[in-house]
């Protein structure tokens, strides 16, 4: 089990989370809406928790092809539902730019697995009923 702690550290808001071995993440909520914007928001925490996720995955896919990665760098972007609370994540895409002496093919395949089979939060959020789209880049070339 993941024991975290969520402690108000910056009123009004504004949290910092603690995990058992000491690592921390902010989180705030953006000044119009009361807060201090000191922070990450609550709701892209899931989507940097899809990014590190499918980050883990995509470079270990790509370390069993014996492929060379320099780089990884994950863009992503989503569209909440609107007008109804909660509001879920309805579309999510990212972009993966990868750099380094890796194949086209095993890079976008990697991305593949990540996004379809091995990524919890991949399929966390598709069982919230999000659409996941993405794409991949090799060394600035968008790969099809």
């Amino acid at each position: 089990m993941a024991l975290l702690q969520a402690k108000l550290t910056h009123p009004d808001y504004g949290f910092t989370i603690t995990d058992a071995k000491g690592h921390t993440m902010k989180i705030d909520i953006p000044a119009d809406q009361g807060g201090h914007g000191d922070g990450l928001r609550p709701m892209q925490t899931v989507l940097a928790a899809l990014c590190g996720c499918s980050a883990v995955d995509v470079i270990s896919i790509l370390k069993k092809q014996r492929q060379t990665l320099s780089d990884l760098v994950i863009k992503v972007d989503g569209e909440r539902q609107k007008g109804v609370e909660p509001s879920l994540w309805e579309k999510v895409h990212l972009l993966f730019q990868i750099t380094g002496d890796v194949e086209p093919g095993k890079a976008s395949r990697a991305v593949q697995l990540s996004m379809e089979k091995y990524c919890s939060v991949a399929e966390t959020l598709r069982r919230a009923g999000a659409t996941l789209t993405w794409e991949v880049m090799v060394n600035e070339t968008v790969v099809t």
